[in-house]
């Protein structure tokens, strides 16, 4: 099996819509799938339409979280998206997108980028807009050569120049909420220490103790150095450990199933699963 669990489409920050995600994960020769865009649910009815014979789609969010002033992404797996507490949650830090992503392009027009916000929002579409979609527009412009290219602390990472905050869940009370929706939570790309700050080890601890249920190890941000220290210190803790391609189409070089997740890790998820079941493909 080749298990991807770790996705975007058009309904936060990817190029791909959600019917179309599903077909070339198809295409890409996935068995499994895990839709996970940003904050949001919106694009599983339409991948679950979609789906063809002989892909199972996973139903997921990536969760935007903070912990003592580092920005952190929780995977959050086959939870019930109407879980009214979670929902809420999620619907805040998707109504401080605009007002975050405005607060971006001022910063950068100070810095003598002519980014406009009619710009950002043409590109981020019907989507959740976010960085990404400021990146894209910086590239439009030949600021920078690609949209990675535009998370350095000279641009949009973490802290960077024209970085701006926005709502963002405590981790603890994401695994708590997450699990109180019957999902399974896996801290996504842990030690991306390109992106800017990443949390210690020893916060990584305390959220296993809280419940976490594993990290992302095989990352296309992580190196073969970092990886082993990540598997080393998932095996200290008890975690899972799984491996994703962060797609999000054109916006990064990355394949679909460029890195995957070991079938009996995917079991255990499932199997801890209580808020969602993963949908097998009837060939939409």
């Amino acid at each position: 099996m080749r298990i991807d669990l770790h996705t975007h489409s058009t309904a936060s920050d990817g190029t791909d819509t959600p019917a179309e995600l599903v077909r070339n994960a198809a295409a890409a020769g996935l068995d499994v799938v895990a839709l996970t865009d940003h904050d949001s649910v919106g694009g599983h009815a339409e991948a679950r339409a979609a789906l063809p014979a002989g892909l199972t789609l996973v139903t997921g969010a990536e969760l935007s979280c903070r912990v003592g002033g580092v920005g952190m992404h929780m995977l959050a797996y086959l939870f019930d998206p109407d879980e009214p507490e979670l929902h809420r949650e999620r619907e805040l830090v998707r109504d401080d997108r605009v007002p975050r992503a405005r607060g971006m392009v001022d910063k950068l027009r100070e810095l003598g980028v002519p980014v406009t916000w009619e710009q950002v929002a043409r590109i981020a579409g019907d989507g959740a807009v976010g960085r990404p979609h400021v990146a894209a527009a910086m590239v439009e412009l030949g600021v920078v050569e690609t949209v990675s290219d535009a998370f350095t602390p000279q641009w949009l990472a973490n802290d960077g120049r024209a970085y701006v905050d926005k709502h963002e869940l405590d981790p603890f009370d994401a695994i708590r909420l997450v699990k109180a929706a019957g999902g399974v939570t896996v801290f996504a790309h842990p030690l991306a220490v390109k992106r800017g700050q990443v949390v210690p080890e020893s916060v990584v601890a305390e959220l296993a103790a809280a419940g976490l249920d594993g990290i992302e190890v095989d990352h296309m941000d992580h190196d073969d150095a970092t990886r082993a220290r990540l598997r080393g210190l998932a095996a200290d803790l008890g975690l899972l450990t799984t491996g994703s391609s962060d797609y999000h189409g054109s916006r990064k070089t990355v394949a679909l199933g460029e890195y995957t997740t070991d079938p009996e890790i995917y079991g255990e998820i499932v199997r801890r699963a209580t808020g969602a079941f993963p949908v097998p493909g009837a060939g939409g």
